[in-house]
């Protein structure tokens, strides 16, 4: 019998959640953010169900690469960027936008001498400090780029948010009205928005919006359900019942004994751990749910099994359906349990999980 643990994506909550966020920015074009294969939803996966999107957004050129081998044909922006000239090649071989952020990438671009044009997204820094030209010096790189023959004449002016999930903190306005001066009179589309963006700063959506963790119904507001906003969960992570034990009062459960039975009462073991990416910092108490309803976990997480609290639900069986984070159940939930995101849950899903579509 193989392992019982699975990953379903929905697709239809995929799709869905794409309508949703342009319900939410009507007036501008969506970038569908398909980073760290899709935020383990799948690369190929999620791109085919968001191919409803006006471009998609990778980190890495061997994403997009297997974005246009699937048959894809939108706009594919490099985020990151290029990294050495031999970059530029493949750039143009697939026919995919960069972001362009560092001074040695712009020194690349003066010595390119292919003819054929690059479209390029100009990253300035007006407050993540993470990548980016200042924003003190965007008239001047703008300039430098548009002098160039190898440049696409049409250059999108970009910035990153740092706390736009913090709707009444003053630091996204700051970085939106750094923008706005930064880019004053200087043609082309604007992109400032990110998942969190989307939600809570509508004068920030501009041309294009970016959205990644809510396409696949991930919480990217600290405090706020996904749900809150109209999102559904794209990802169930499930496994089943191997086992059912009578544990007697005050035996310890698992690794390091950190659970006592406080009376006699029944463990279930659920075929799932940390070497399928359950976050073993789970602490005793992060919520489940066995045949559709809600119990907890008890004990340390070990590899491959997890146990849990069957005390209310006696007709529990070995084979039992357990839901580790779905539909029922906020992956956000089990996040906050963790002392985690719920974004590091999904990508910490690993390969011996088996990923089924629904």
């Amino acid at each position: 019998m193989s392992r019982p643990t699975s990953a379903t994506i929905h697709l239809d909550a995929l799709r869905h959640n794409l309508y949703r966020i342009r319900e939410l920015a009507p007036h501008s074009q969506v970038m569908a953010v398909v980073k760290a294969d899709g935020y383990v939803h799948g690369l190929e996966r999620a791109a085919r169900a968001l191919e409803g999107a006006d471009a998609f957004g990778v980190a890495a050129i061997a994403d997009a690469e297997r974005l246009r081998a699937a048959g894809l044909s939108q706009r594919i922006v490099l985020l990151s960027g290029f990294d050495e000239p031999s970059d530029l090649t493949q750039l143009r071989r697939l026919k995919l936008d960069s972001v362009v952020h560092h001074e040695e990438q712009l020194r690349m671009l003066e010595m390119d001498r292919d003819p054929q044009p690059l479209r390029l997204w100009l990253k300035l820094d007006t407050g993540m400090h993470r990548l980016g030209f200042p924003a003190a010096r965007a008239a001047q790189v703008y300039q430098r780029l548009r002098a160039l023959p190898q440049v696409d004449s049409e250059l999108t002016l970009m910035t990153h948010f740092a706390r736009s999930d913090e709707f009444d903190c003053d630091a996204t306005r700051a970085q939106i009205d750094c923008f706005a001066r930064a880019t004053e009179g200087l043609p082309g589309p604007r992109s400032l928005a990110n998942s969190a963006a989307v939600l809570g700063w509508r004068d920030a959506h501009a041309d294009w919006v970016r959205p990644g963790g809510a396409l696949y119904g991930l919480s990217v507001v600290e405090g706020a359900a996904a749900a809150s906003f109209g999102l559904k969960p794209a990802m169930s992570l499930t496994t089943r019942l191997i086992a059912i034990n009578e544990v007697a009062a005050g035996e310890s459960i698992g690794y390091g004994g950190t659970f006592i039975a406080p009376e006699r009462m029944p463990i279930g073991i659920a075929a799932i751990g940390y070497g399928d990416g359950y976050p073993r910092h789970a602490p005793s108490g992060t919520p489940v749910r066995v045949r559709g309803q809600r119990t907890l976990t008890v004990g340390r997480v070990s590899m491959d099994l997890l146990a849990v609290d069957l005390r209310g639900l006696p007709e529990a069986r070995v084979g039992d359906p357990v839901l580790l984070w779905g539909p029922g159940l906020p992956v956000e939930e089990v996040a906050a349990a963790a002392g985690t995101l719920s974004y590091e849950l999904t990508c910490g899903i690993t390969r011996r999980v088996r990923f089924v579509e629904a």
